[in-house]
């Protein structure tokens, strides 16, 4: 059962609604519909408890920056006694299409450095996580640059119906578990392409 939704982003205004931190902003979304204000410092992050359907969830953005995410995740688990498998990380990705979701019941972290600093702190690639296509560079661009634009204006309605669908997902997966979830929401949004 999911305990703890960790958004993965950058700290400070600099960084607010950049693609890197989608997964900050998808956890506000889901924040917001929960009632639960991720505010409360500790661990090197600031988090939210709540509880959905009767179990205690916890929301948690870590404050380190995208490369040491790890630190505050391994931290937090520790403290609060949550199994890492009970985990699920937010996470933008460069690739998967845009606007598309992926979720994973664990794995490798890929090119994300976010990932691969929770997987070197708690030493283990057996949690879940919900990815969020944040499209691809021009050939040529600096990746660190791709990642911490804004979207454009004309992608911005398209990646807030994405988020809500994360959302959404993610609601789903702690109620009836994360294959459930890869199963339902993996892919592009059937609807938005018709």
């Amino acid at each position: 059962m999911l305990k703890l939704i960790v958004g993965l982003g950058n700290p400070g205004k600099k960084y607010e609604h950049t693609r890197h931190n989608i997964g900050f902003d998808t956890l506000d979304l889901l924040a917001e519909k929960l009632n639960i204000s991720p505010s409360k410092a500790k661990c090197k992050g600031l988090y939210g408890q709540g509880t959905l359907n009767g179990e205690k969830i916890f929301l948690l953005k870590p404050q380190t920056y995208m490369n040491e995410s790890g630190q505050s995740v391994q931290e937090f688990i520790q403290y609060f006694k949550i199994p890492i498998e009970d985990v699920l990380v937010l996470v933008d990705d460069i690739d998967i299409e845009f606007g598309e979701i992926k979720i994973k019941a664990k794995g490798s972290a890929g090119t994300h450095n976010g990932l691969k600093s929770i997987i070197s702190r708690t030493g283990s690639k057996d949690f879940p996580r919900l990815k969020i296509g944040v499209g691809k560079k021009h050939e040529g661009e600096d990746l660190a640059s791709f990642v911490l634009a804004r979207f454009p204006s004309q992608d911005q309605e398209e990646i807030n119906q994405t988020m809500e669908r994360a959302v959404e997902a993610v609601l789903a997966m702690v109620d009836h578990g994360v294959a459930y979830g890869m199963n339902h929401f993996n892919g592009k949004n059937k609807e938005l392409k018709s």
